[in-house]
């Protein structure tokens, strides 16, 4: 395979995609976690899925070919996020709503644009499971592009997102403007959603920024290493997740999800094993001083 790896620029692009997505979707992922909108990378998927069958509309009706299905779905996902964040003011007793009314009228679109074009076949596939051979050489400097953004983004107002996912009401006193803040958190959502689509696919893009935080909520000891542990599960599902969608000739994105339970499994039988063992020695401990 590492032949192979230096021989096809596809497989330079999708494994160095893989790498770059397996960083910043934990990242991202971990403060979706903390504030409890985990269902809001579910939203932005469907509304990228609308997206992309668009570009695809686009490209067998019309043959415009600069509509690439990566960029209308980029297109949909940041209009997505724009109206979650337009409908939670709307509703202001019931902010939840705007999720299902977002992720509806993504799954509505998304049917009506796949209906009028008969299907897509083989290229929606690889968009709805991943694809170890979609990703171009453009949609890795867009991917590299977006990767940046999200980590300068994150750097610069760690602290300012830190406070609003653990205490809003304390950040609004404080001077935070988090109305703003909040806004570009769910734009920097939607352009991780786009830029994962290409590796795991639309149905499962929200696993990979929620199961690698999971599993490492149960292991970290603080915000920060919850971030890390994260960052490595992750990395470590999609790389054994490429590799082996490459050998076994399925889409990677079923795989990266497996790998993900079976990490988030072994987390939790791990915690109660250390927990278990920790409350024995601490008995005998209270046995001895009697």
């Amino acid at each position: 395979m590492l032949a192979n790896l230096l021989e096809f620029e596809f497989l330079r692009n999708t494994f160095l995609t893989g790498i770059i997505i397996g960083i910043i979707a934990p990242l991202l992922g971990a403060f979706i976690v903390v504030r409890r909108l985990s269902l809001i990378a579910d939203a932005l998927s469907h509304v990228t899925l609308a997206g992309i069958a668009f570009g695809l509309l686009m490209e067998k009706k019309t043959g415009i070919l600069w509509i690439t299905p990566f960029y209308s779905g980029l297109g949909f996902s940041v209009i997505g996020a724009i109206l979650i964040e337009r409908l939670r003011r709307v509703y202001t007793a019931f902010q939840e709503l705007a999720i299902p009314i977002i992720l509806s009228g993504g799954v509505g679109l998304s049917v009506i644009f796949i209906s009028i074009a008969n299907g897509f076949n083989t290229d929606l596939y690889n968009y709805l499971f991943g694809s170890v051979s979609a990703v171009s050489r453009n949609d890795l400097f867009s991917i590299i592009v977006i990767a940046i953004i999200v980590c300068a983004v994150i750097f610069l107002f760690y602290k300012e997102l830190f406070l609003l996912s653990f205490d809003e009401e304390h950040a609004e006193v404080t001077g935070i403007h988090a109305k703003r803040i909040h806004f570009i958190f769910i734009l920097l959502t939607a352009l991780v959603i786009a830029a994962s689509i290409r590796i795991v696919g639309v149905l499962l893009v929200s696993a990979l920024m929620t199961l690698p935080v999971a599993a490492s909520i149960r292991i970290a000891k603080g915000f920060k290493q919850t971030i890390i542990y994260a960052i490595i599960f992750g990395e470590v599902a999609v790389i054994l997740g490429l590799i082996s969608g490459y050998y076994l000739e399925i889409p990677p994105g079923g795989t990266i999800v497996v790998l993900l339970i079976f990490l988030l499994i072994a987390t939790i039988i791990g915690k109660k094993i250390t927990q278990s063992l920790l409350n024995r020695k601490h008995q005998s401990h209270g046995e001895v001083l009697k």
